[in-house]
């Protein structure tokens, strides 16, 4: 059986104590979820987090670390994915931009209020990745080479 895990990027976007989630629909529920969304051909990894956190929440953002690298095995259906996540601030909200399918909206939410419902959470990794930016991870951007 051939392994090929799958690349995914996400971004923790925090203003004033919120952090920018999206609410989107997962196997019939609706979840929260960091923007995110899966490496596209012929873009950059920081490509492709600015891009799928415009697509799902309408949010323009400016990318200013890396929080972390996380290796997830999905429970549901146990596909491997390989998430690079990016810390960001916000710039300009986007009213008219399309969300993509699926997507229910962009929420503002406390770490408090996305806590008490792990029920919600796409995966675990939710959850983590705000807890990681809150603990101070962040890497430089220029630990990410190739193609910018």
């Amino acid at each position: 059986m051939r392994f090929t895990p799958h690349v995914t990027v996400a971004t923790v976007v925090e203003d004033q104590g919120r952090f920018l989630l999206v609410e989107e629909m997962a196997n019939g529920r609706a979840v929260f979820n960091q923007p995110a969304g899966h490496l596209e051909a012929d873009e950059s990894l920081m490509q492709a987090a600015l891009r799928e956190t415009l697509e799902e929440t309408g949010w323009d953002i400016e990318l200013t670390a890396v929080t972390g690298i996380y290796l997830y095995t999905a429970p549901s259906n146990g596909v491997t994915y390989q998430r690079i996540c990016f810390a960001g601030r916000p710039l300009q909200q986007r009213p008219e931009h399309p969300l993509d399918d699926g997507i229910i909206g962009p929420r503002w939410l406390t770490r408090a209020e996305l806590a008490t419902q792990p029920e919600r959470w796409r995966s675990e990794l939710v959850l983590r990745c705000i807890d990681d930016y809150l603990a101070g991870e962040r890497f430089p951007l220029t630990l990410l080479r190739g193609s910018a």
